[in-house]
C-alpha cells in the first residue's frame, strides 16, 4: 500500500496528455471525455494525500512527484484553453499562473537546499480549489455546449460571455496572492 499514492500520482501525469488531445480534438466525445478525466485527476490528488497520510507514508519521491503533476494538470490544461480559446483563457493569465508556481517551486528547491521544508499553506488548498473549480466548470460548460435545447443554449451563452474572464481573473488573483504569501515569509 505504500507506494500506491505514488502510482496514482504518475497516473495523474500520464492521463495529463490524454486529456489535452481529448480536449484539442473537441466534439461532444471529447469535451466529456476530457471532464471525465479532468476530474478523475483531480480527485486523485485528494487521494494520493489521503492514501499517504493513512498509511504514514512519505518519500521525497512523492514530495516531489505530487506537485509537479498537479502543475503538469493544471497548467496543461490551462494552456491547451488558451490555444483554443484565448478570448476566454487570456495568455497574461496563464503567464500569472505559471510564473507563481515556478517562483514557488524554486523557493521549494531552495529550502531543500537549505535542510528546510516549505509547507502546504491553507491559502495555497484555496487557490488550487479555485484553479480546480475553474476548470471543471469550463469543461462542463464545454461538454454542455454540444447538448441540444435550452442546456446547450445556456452554456453557449456563458462561453460567450465575460463572465469566465472575469472569473478567471479571480482565480489568477487567489494564485498571485498565495504566491506572495510564500515569499513574504521566506
Amino acid at each position: 500500500m505504500k507506494h500506491v499514492p505514488n502510482a496514482l500520482t504518475v497516473v495523474r501525469i500520464l492521463v495529463t496528455p490524454v486529456l489535452l488531445y481529448l480536449l484539442y480534438r473537441g466534439g461532444a466525445t471529447g469535451h466529456a471525455w476530457a471532464l471525465v478525466l479532468f476530474v478523475a485527476a483531480s480527485l486523485s490528488d485528494w487521494l494520493d494525500g489521503k492514501l499517504a497520510r493513512l498509511f504514514s507514508v512519505r518519500s521525497r519521491l512523492g514530495q516531489f512527484l505530487d506537485p509537479m503533476a498537479d502543475k503538469v494538470l493544471v497548467l496543461g490544461t490551462f494552456g491547451m484553453l488558451w490555444w483554443l480559446y484565448p478570448s476566454i483563457v487570456p495568455l497574461w493569465a496563464v503567464l500569472l499562473i505559471a510564473l507563481r508556481d515556478i517562483g514557488v517551486t524554486l523557493l521549494r528547491s531552495v529550502y531543500e537546499r537549505q535542510g528546510r521544508s516549505l509547507t502546504t499553506s491553507r491559502f495555497a488548498k484555496w487557490k488550487t480549489a479555485a484553479q480546480l473549480t475553474f476548470l471543471i466548470g469550463f469543461l462542463v460548460l464545454l461538454t454542455a455546449q454540444d447538448i441540444p435545447g435550452a442546456v446547450g443554449h445556456g452554456a453557449g451563452v456563458v462561453l460567450d460571455s465575460t463572465i469566465l474572464v472575469y472569473v478567471l481573473t479571480g482565480v489568477v488573483l487567489v494564485t498571485l496572492y498565495t504566491g506572495y504569501l510564500y515569499f513574504r515569509t521566506a
